[in-house]
């Protein structure tokens, strides 16, 4: 079943931690922000939803550092439980994807309890002060890529957030497969 995050929370502080990437080194979060602000997506390697729109959340991470907008990926699923999240499983799906930004592992997902992430992928836009200004949609594909074309409804807001510091009012809520959480956690 799918599942949705709530609409934007304007100005809630973005929150910092330091997570083991994918490329040996740990990260913190807030220092991958860029002059202009931070995307901070919850992802993981198994959703359909992500699979689906994962070259498109590669082309607007790389497009949104010319806008100077820094993005940070994290999986928190319970890769005990799904096994295709395993931090190895991480770093092959980072390396066949081409990740230009950190995919950090949240192994005791914390990270995902501070952010309130809902599902795979939700994504989190906050401005040069980093108040948040956009949760929302990367665009409209779902389970399958949408069509060429789609208006890009995360650069475009992001866009909008490094002009003007502000996210716009109207937002289409992210979709896709819920957070793997652990029965202990």
């Amino acid at each position: 079943m799918a599942a949705v995050p709530p609409v934007c929370d304007f100005g809630w502080r973005a929150i910092d931690a330091v997570l083991p990437g994918v490329d040996g080194r740990s990260h913190s979060i807030l220092s991958q922000a860029g002059p202009n602000g931070l995307v901070v997506a919850f992802i993981c390697n198994h959703c359909p939803y992500v699979k689906a729109v994962i070259s498109r959340i590669v082309c607007d991470a790389n497009d949104l550092k010319a806008e100077g907008i820094g993005f940070v990926a994290i999986n928190s699923n319970d890769a005990d439980t799904y096994p295709e999240d395993s931090f190895d499983q991480m770093k092959l799906f980072a390396t066949t994807n081409g990740f230009s930004f950190p995919y950090l592992h949240d192994q005791r997902q914390t990270v995902a309890r501070d952010y309130v992430a809902v599902c795979t992928p939700d994504f989190f836009g906050f401005n040069s002060e980093l108040g948040l200004q956009y949760r929302g949609r990367l665009d409209a594909s779902r389970r399958e890529a949408g069509a060429p074309g789609l208006r890009r409804d995360l650069f475009e807001a992001m866009k909008q957030v490094a002009r003007t510091g502000d996210g716009p009012l109207d937002q289409v809520a992210s979709i896709g497969c819920s957070i793997k959480w652990k029965d202990d956690a």
